[in-house]
């Protein structure tokens, strides 16, 4: 089988570029925009229908078009102008919000145009998030690549802390529809942004059909072990988080030392330690060799932290150990995701980061559905506590896997990836 070599983009040895910097902060602004939206309309549904199941119906199904665009999208990012694609998707829900803040305004606004905006802003991001992820390896150095992704990670997860916490005043304060508008138009500002960032485009000698594409694209997965294994146990880490954390709030409401405000603090603590871990990890350097150690070690930790944390009565604790297990929880996280982006062609990234979301986001709805049902009829904390331990399970095959010790720590800083001709 004949080879052709995929060659890696130039680059110096620095991670703060002009184009990493425009997309950086084109970013941090549009995700503490989406943040505080999704807040202020969980809030807004609330404040009109005074249903909490119509509003986890309409945010739990606003959100499937995007899980089942993903294939498709991952095909369309590694056919088409990247860049002008993500441009596309941030014009488009940028309109749609800002629509619906118009119709607020107006006193028009009616449930349906709420759930139809949030199909678009979710099939947008079903492309716009791995336009964004499988850029990054072409924006900065292989080296940096862990760098950049902790970086931007940082902002996303400081983005939903900054909602969770900031939201609910700017609410009462501002109201939907000045929020609802902030948020059109920070869209706007990062697809404006965009023009200003170099991302490259792979000239393909030919470009196959579409659905052959997609076929060649899972054919690559497939063949890939390392990646196999690891696209497997990021869908079982989430799927049984998922079931855990849809009980962390009726755990709260339940525990008479807890409650719905040290709920907000315990959640802030768990975040906070991810954003102080992505910021670690920012400024790290981790050697490949020593890559296999660092996962194990955090996720071991981070796992048991967790657990420990739920399942003790002191307060101050529990946070503590939340703070620490945020820690561990965002080392596996970056070293996950920056090596299938290191080890991916560029004509493959797309694909391989939107099935890569599809396969943890994809099964989230059922996770949060399987939760409510066994926190209904067995105790919470057991199912808590039981599905973080099969969570931490799944991670321990691949402790001992050579294939996935080898992918893991490829050593990818000469940058030239062979991709097979006729995958």
């Amino acid at each position: 089988m004949s080879e052709r070599k995929v060659k890696p983009l130039g680059h110096k040895e620095k991670l703060w570029t002009r184009s990493f910097i425009i997309l950086w902060q084109s970013q941090l602004v549009s995700l503490v925009g989406d943040a505080v939206y999704s807040i202020a309309l969980g809030f807004w549904i609330l404040q009109v229908t005074g249903s909490t199941a119509l509003m986890g119906t309409l945010m739990a199904t606003s959100t499937l078009p995007g899980i089942l665009l993903s294939p498709f999208a991952g095909v369309l990012i590694d056919r088409s102008n990247k860049k002008a694609l993500m441009i596309v998707m941030d014009a488009v829900r940028g309109v749609a919000v800002l629509l619906l803040s118009a119709a607020a305004y107006a006193g028009l606004i009616q449930i349906w145009m709420v759930f139809v905006a949030g199909i678009l802003l979710s099939a947008g991001g079903a492309v716009f998030t791995p336009g964004v992820q499988s850029s990054v390896p072409d924006l900065v150095p292989t080296s940096r690549v862990a760098n950049a992704n902790s970086i931007f990670a940082t902002v996303s997860t400081g983005a939903n802390l900054i909602g969770n916490a900031a939201g609910g005043f700017l609410f009462q304060a501002l109201g939907a529809p000045l929020l609802f508008l902030v948020n059109g138009l920070t869209f706007l500002f990062s697809g404006a942004s965009l023009p200003f960032v170099k991302i490259p485009n792979v000239r393909r000698e030919e470009t196959p059909h579409f659905f052959k594409d997609m076929t060649d694209g899972f054919r690559f997965m497939w063949r890939q072990k390392g990646l196999r294994i690891i696209l497997i146990i990021a869908a079982l880490i989430n799927f049984f988080s998922f079931i855990a954390i849809t009980l962390f709030m009726p755990f709260a409401n339940s525990n008479p030392a807890l409650g719905t405000g040290r709920y907000g603090v315990l959640m802030a603590c768990f975040m906070g330690g991810s954003v102080l871990g992505f910021l670690a990890l920012s400024m790290l350097s981790i050697k490949p060799k020593d890559k296999m150690r660092v996962f194990i070690t955090a996720s071991v930790v981070g796992n048991i932290l967790l657990i420990a944390a739920l399942n003790q009565p002191f307060f101050v604790l529990m946070a503590v150990l939340l703070v620490f297990a945020g820690v561990g929880n965002a080392v596996v996280n970056v070293l996950l995701v920056s090596t299938v982006q290191m080890s991916t062609p560029q004509e493959m990234r797309g694909k391989v980061m939107s099935f890569m979301s599809t396969t943890t986001g994809g099964l989230t709805p059922f996770a949060m559905a399987l939760g409510g049902v066994l926190g209904g009829v067995l105790p919470i904390l057991t199912v808590i506590t039981a599905a973080l331990a099969v969570a931490f399970a799944a991670t321990v095959p691949a402790y001992f896997s050579k294939s996935f010790k080898a992918y893991l720590t490829e050593d990818r800083a000469g940058g030239t990836r062979t991709l097979p001709e006729n995958i």
